[in-house]
């Protein structure tokens, strides 16, 4: 993989989480904290966990590793997550602009929350970050469909018609 298409990547996770932000500004917040029996029990929970662990894993690859991931207390209403998450999304494009090829290849030792020490190369670890923000996203426009909502769609084909990429 190439650090074109690592950046075509984060460009397609960037427009896909705020298409589900803006999705999720159109529920009211009862649903948005409402226990859904998910892996993450609500809404706002799973977009926590999903926002969390890019900026964790984000500090990672900086050098500065996270000990934990935030919660729920640290960003308790989608705004204030929102404007983690640009924080987040901003800090990770100036990361990916001064990545070349051979970084990619780039060992990182990390402790994980759970205190087990991994290393993984930077290509590894961006593929796994989009690929698990997927993941979570997926659930999201599951649990919003049981709130009564529509989802965004985030499909990374409708990201490259929208696009043009």
């Amino acid at each position: 993989m190439t650090t074109q298409e690592i950046k075509k990547l984060f460009a397609y996770n960037a427009w896909a989480n705020s298409r589900v932000f803006e999705a999720l500004s159109r529920i009211p917040e009862t649903e948005y904290l409402r226990d859904m029996k998910s892996s993450y029990a609500s809404l706002g929970a799973t977009m926590v966990h999903l926002v969390g662990a890019e900026k964790i894993w984000l500090s990672r690859l900086v050098g500065k590793p996270e000990a934990s991931l935030i919660g729920l207390r640290d960003a308790p209403t989608l705004q204030s997550l929102k404007s983690v998450w640009e924080d987040v999304a901003a800090r990770m494009a100036r990361f990916l602009a001064k990545l070349d090829d051979g970084g990619l290849q780039k060992q990182v030792a990390y402790t994980t929350t759970e205190g087990t020490r991994f290393s993984n190369s930077n290509g590894q670890i961006l593929q796994h970050i989009v690929n698990h923000s997927s993941y979570h996203r997926g659930q999201i426009a599951a649990m919003m469909r049981q709130a009564g909502a529509e989802p965004a769609n985030t499909d990374l084909i409708v990201f490259f018609r929208h696009t043009a990429v």
